[in-house]
This record gives C-alpha cells, sequence and structure tokens, in this order.
C-alpha cells in the first residue's frame, strides 16, 4: 500500500517540539528567539508566504519583526538594513522574502546577512557547509525533504536517486544532502533530454521533482516502488494547485509520495522557524543540539 508522506502532521509534530525547547531556551537564557523578515514590494503570493511564516513564528514563542520595504528600494538602502540587522544581537534570524523585483541584485544582498543568522540556508557559506558534510542552517525546503524521507524510516544508504531541478533553493542542496546519507544522485534539469531523463528517472529509487511544471513526471515513468517527493506547487486555470508530478498516475506505483498541497510546504515553513531555533543556540551556546 502506497504511503502518502503527511507534511502536515511531520510539520506540526516538529513544531511541537520547537515549541518546548523554545520555552526552556527562553528560561535557560532569559532571551526570546527573534527572526527579523524583509518583505520587498508588494507581490501578493510572496505576501501570503510572509503571513504564514510570521504566524507560525508567534506561535511557538519566536518573536518577529517584519520590515516591509518599497519595490523601488536602492540597492544600498536594502544592502544597509540588512547589514544592520546582521549586526543586531537581538535579531537571531533574519529572512530576506525572495524574489526580490526587478532591478535588484540577490546575490549582493543576500551577501549582507551574517551566515550565523542566514535562516533560509542561501548564503553561499551555508551552502559551502553542505558540501563538507558539516552543514550549519540549511535551506529550509531540502531539510524538509531529509526530514520526509526519514520519516518513512528505512535505510537510504546506496540508493538511486535523480534531482529534477538544478536551482540553488532546492535542486543543488538537496542533490549534495542526499550524496552526504549515501545515495547515489543524479541531477537532470530542463536541458536534459526527455529521452534521457525517462531513462534516469525509470531507474531511481528515489525522484525529487522540482521543475516548476505541473504534472510533469508521468506515472509510467516510475519504477515500481519508487518514493517520489514532488516540490512543484502550480496553479491551474481552476485554481487546482498540483505538484511536478502527475499524483494519479504515480499513486499505484510508488511506496510513497508528497501530496500537493500538503507534503513539501509545511515542511519548509517549519524548517525556517527550527534553522532560528538552531541560529539562536548557536549565538549563544556556540553550537546547536538540533542535527539533520
Amino acid at each position: 500500500m502506497t504511503i502518502i508522506i503527511d507534511g502536515k502532521q511531520i510539520a506540526e509534530n516538529l513544531k511541537h517540539c520547537l515549541k518546548k525547547k523554545i520555552t526552556n531556551l527562553i528560561q535557560e537564557t532569559k532571551k526570546t528567539p527573534c527572526l527579523a523578515v524583509c518583505l520587498v514590494g508588494g507581490d501578493p503570493a510572496s505576501k501570503v508566504y510572509v503571513a504564514s511564516k510570521e504566524k507560525a513564528a508567534l506561535e511557538l514563542g519566536i518573536k518577529s519583526i517584519m520590515h516591509t520595504l518599497p519595490a523601488d528600494i536602492k540597492q544600498k538602502d536594502l544592502q544597509d538594513l540588512l547589514a544592520s540587522l546582521s549586526k543586531d544581537p537581538e535579531i537571531n534570524g533574519i529572512l530576506l522574502q525572495l524574489p526580490l523585483p526587478k532591478g535588484l541584485n540577490t546575490e549582493a544582498a543576500l551577501l549582507q546577512i551574517d551566515p550565523l543568522k542566514d535562516v533560509d540556508g542561501l548564503h553561499p557559506f551555508n551552502l559551502g557547509m553542505i558540501l563538507t558534510g558539516e552543514p550549519t542552517l540549511i535551506p529550509c525546503t531540502p531539510f524538509g525533504i531529509m526530514r520526509a524521507l526519514k520519516s518513512l524510516q528505512i535505510n537510504l544508504s546506496g540508493l538511486k536517486a535523480v534531482v529534477i531541478g538544478r536551482s540553488r533553493l532546492v535542486g543543488k542542496p538537496i542533490a549534495e544532502l542526499l550524496l552526504n546519507e549515501d545515495i547515489t544522485v543524479t541531477i537532470t534539469h530542463s536541458k536534459t533530454p526527455q529521452a534521457e531523463l525517462i531513462k534516469i528517472i525509470q531507474e531511481s529509487d528515489i525522484v525529487v521533482a522540482a521543475i516548476g511544471k505541473a504534472r510533469f513526471v508521468q506515472g509510467e515513468w516510475l519504477k515500481e516502488g519508487a518514493i517520489v517527493i514532488d516540490v512543484g506547487i502550480n496553479r491551474l486555470e481552476n485554481k487546482k494547485l498540483v505538484g511536478d508530478v502527475d499524483f494519479e498516475t504515480a499513486l499505484p506505483k510508488v511506496k510513497a509520495i508528497t501530496p500537493v498541497p500538503g507534503g513539501i510546504g509545511p515542511l519548509t515553513v517549519s524548517h525556517l522557524l527550527l534553522n532560528t531555533v538552531k541560529a539562536f543556540e548557536i549565538q549563544n551556546f556556540g553550537y546547536s543540539s538540533i542535527g539533520l
């Protein structure tokens, strides 16, 4: 019987543990973990994402400070704000909501964030630490994917995985995290010939789809008993949300699969909060008790 990986429930369990941990940390340090969120421009989707993150933070006892900035903000002003937040000892985590409006340099902005406050895990330092096998703050979606895989309680070592997509946010970091678990990983992307892509998928025990194309991966492409992690969130004309995998055709063939919605999405938000707690611990104790 196929396991539908319940990201909502896994996220709720994680948040329950985090709430207890935050209460203990506040008692021990007499400080409250604080997350600063920077939203540039008025993109409706970004506003929704930020609001959900802020609500979840407050529910756990994390203080949240919002900086809403105009879309036409100057690059220097944005960078100065991020640098100022990085130096503020009261701020433990900094989230710069992406994507930024056109005309702003994302890389230059991210470099102004202290790597130990980079709760999105996108600073080159944090991405580089994944390559060492000793990650510090891990990008939230790949972090959530790893928790989803580990919830299955199976031995991942020696399995074959394909990652469809090579983005900085998901594809590249999740490939490295999978490698760190002794999984053999192939990265494919939009320029991979479809025939070759299908062949690789058919041979893979784990499929991570993060290409941004609605129902792109067909059930007939999948290996019998594969584990499918669907990162895609695509809105159809009828407003229905679907993933990058054709869920209906994949369901009878796979061992486990994440649904859309309700799969990786909730785990992304919960791991932002987890990273905030990790950052708080590192800044106050020099280390974090929270691992992968």
